[in-house]
């Protein structure tokens, strides 16, 4: 679950959706047992809890990591006639839900779906040995969910119908990534606002920053963002649109090997940004450079800052400031051979923002690699 600090101070009995934080991300994969094992060499998650035929389980199989508070579920299917599989067909590896720590997953599914979201999980019971949790979950954007996790009575490994998971033989040192930041999701064109208005009247969420094709923009592409934010902070939600450019922009590419709306990149918060991606490039986790000459006049542009420049440097870490202090962030490139998923890497120093004077030069490093890939 997300520590951040709330910020804004939502009254708990207007808030019909009050949520907790993040409780995990799950990926639907070609082979879990392979990617839960890259997550964790390269990552520095640890192993968690399972779910297969070995515990009953005779469709797929699961496998949950932690790192601090961040927690992923790897699952693929063992057929290949289910919805599972088509997913991953179409896909590729990805996002498959975004689950939601609640108080009440049946007040959560209650308050969203008489607000117009289209039910994916009707609320659902489940229970062992260790005690239940109750878990709903709808539709959003593309063929992403989002579940609501009750687990206020249960102290299970991870949930009910999954077993503690161990390997005594392996365990990987954690890289610093303590709780997910924010999920970015890419939508289709003039979509945007549809799904901006789903999240205000479904979830409750505000609208707390937009970026218009100005703000995001290279010599070639434009995209458009806007911020949405749960009612306490806890929970943030960027979504994408394209916009119009003379080339293709990294939104399209995502939605044409994608094929379709869907995350973009998860953001992994650390406290240590340098520790950080040092350990991932050892583990051999590959990130987006910017131009040596970005950090020619960084300090002017940014301010005075804690860390020295060298190993900012060095490392590709790109920053900024807006009225609340100042964030370090570097992207990394997208995890599997489509050019979709990617994770970004963010340490807060006060900053509450998403980066904005770092854009151009983001942006643009993502064009060369469209370019390498023949997609710009």
């Amino acid at each position: 679950m997300s520590t951040q600090p709330a910020e804004m101070n939502a009254n708990p009995s207007v808030d019909f959706l009050p949520l907790e934080g993040t409780d995990y991300v799950e990926f639907y994969v070609g082979n879990a047992k392979q990617a839960a094992h890259y997550y964790m060499t390269a990552f520095g998650f640890q192993a968690l809890a399972y779910a297969g035929p070995e515990t009953g389980c005779k469709d797929f199989a699961s496998y949950a990591i932690r790192q601090h508070k961040l927690t992923f579920v790897l699952t693929t299917p063992l057929h290949p006639d289910n919805p599972m599989a088509d997913h991953i067909y179409k896909h590729g590896d990805g996002v498959k839900a975004l689950a939601l720590r609640v108080p009440d997953a049946r007040a959560a599914w209650q308050e969203t779906t008489a607000r117009g979201a289209k039910s994916y999980l009707e609320p659902v019971v489940k229970q062992d040995a260790h005690g239940e949790a109750v878990i709903s979950g709808i539709h959003t954007y593309g063929d992403t969910v989002h579940l609501f996790i009750e687990r206020k009575n249960y102290t299970g490994a991870f949930l009910p119908g999954y077993r503690a998971w161990s390997n005594p033989y392996y365990a990987p040192a954690s890289t610093g990534l303590l709780y997910v930041d924010h999920c970015v999701g890419n939508v289709g064109w003039n979509q945007m606002n549809t799904w901006v208005k789903f999240y205000e009247e479904v979830m409750g969420f505000k609208n707390i920053l937009s970026f218009d094709d100005e703000d995001i923009s290279t010599e070639y592409s434009a995209l458009m963002s806007k911020v949405m934010s749960s009612g306490n902070g806890f929970v943030k939600f960027p979504i994408n649109e394209p916009a119009e450019g003379k080339k293709k922009s990294q939104v399209e590419e995502y939605l044409d090997f994608y094929r379709g709306e869907g995350v973009q990149h998860v953001a992994l918060a650390t406290s240590d940004i340098v520790a950080s991606v040092r350990a991932l490039q050892s583990r051999g986790v590959e990130f987006l450079k910017v131009p040596t000459t970005y950090y020619d006049d960084l300090l002017d542009r940014v301010g005075p800052i804690d860390e020295d420049l060298e190993p900012l440097k060095e490392l590709g870490i790109l920053v900024d400031r807006d009225n609340e202090g100042y964030l370090l962030q570097l992207f990394s490139k997208p995890v599997e051979d489509r050019p979709t998923l990617f994770f970004e890497i963010i340490q807060r120093k006060g900053a509450k923002s998403f980066g904005k004077g770092n854009f151009k030069a983001l942006f643009e490093a993502i064009e060369r690699e469209q370019a390498l890939r023949g997609n710009l």
